[in-house]
């Protein structure tokens, strides 16, 4: 459906619809994710957290700089997140032998067995761009890396 139907709006210049119609789209996409987490019983933000341990795991322990730094939404408050996912059961902590401020984070089995399990969530990943063709993908994920180009 076109966004003028979706939002039964006009747009200044096709500039304005095309920021509205990527606003419109990344909200009713995160909406679903959301859902998604929510059966699982963890935020966008923890989930994010989860990701990047378990992708660095051979990498031995994190610290929170580390993982602030790949995560998609760069929240300020990664320890916060920490600290909930450590009452979860989700990931061990302990204190940095070389310095006492720094935390080392490591994804438990728990955590993992969370992530490996969230099949409904892989599946609906898989299928939130199928009816683009690669070559579409390509280049759209071209055009995406360049509007943020721009913006940083």
């Amino acid at each position: 459906m076109k966004i003028e139907d979706e939002i039964k709006g006009r747009f200044r210049n096709e500039y304005h619809k095309g920021l509205i119609n990527l606003i419109f789209t990344e909200k009713q996409l995160s909406y679903q994710f959301l859902q998604i987490l929510k059966k699982h019983r963890l935020t966008e933000p923890q989930y994010n957290v989860l990701r990047v341990l378990r992708g660095f795991r051979n990498e031995g322990p994190l610290s929170v700089g580390f993982i602030k730094d790949r995560m998609l939404d760069k929240q300020p408050d990664v320890s916060r997140i920490v600290d909930k996912l450590y009452e979860k059961g989700l990931v061990n902590r302990s204190e940095n032998r070389s310095d006492r401020r720094q935390k080392d984070i490591e994804i438990t089995e728990e955590g993992l067995n969370l992530l490996s399990g969230m099949n409904d969530f892989k599946l609906q990943e898989d299928q939130i761009l199928k009816n683009l063709s690669l070559d579409e993908v390509i280049q759209f994920n071209s055009l995406l890396d360049k509007i943020r180009e721009l913006n940083n």
